[in-house]
């Protein structure tokens, strides 16, 4: 790949990840959104569950 096409595949992608709409519960409409990191989250919750203690 070139520069102008990487550039341009570059720009495109952080376009695309500045448009994610927020994540509301759709079962009720008053409870505040979810906080950005929860799929972080989640998937350090799974992890944890794995462990033995």
């Amino acid at each position: 790949m070139d520069n102008r096409k990487l550039l341009a595949l570059a720009k495109k992608n952080a376009a695309a990840a500045l448009k994610k709409p927020k994540v509301t519960p759709k079962y009720d409409s008053t409870l505040p959104p979810e906080p950005e990191d929860t799929e972080r989250l989640k998937k350090f919750m799974n992890e944890m569950k794995k462990r033995d203690f």
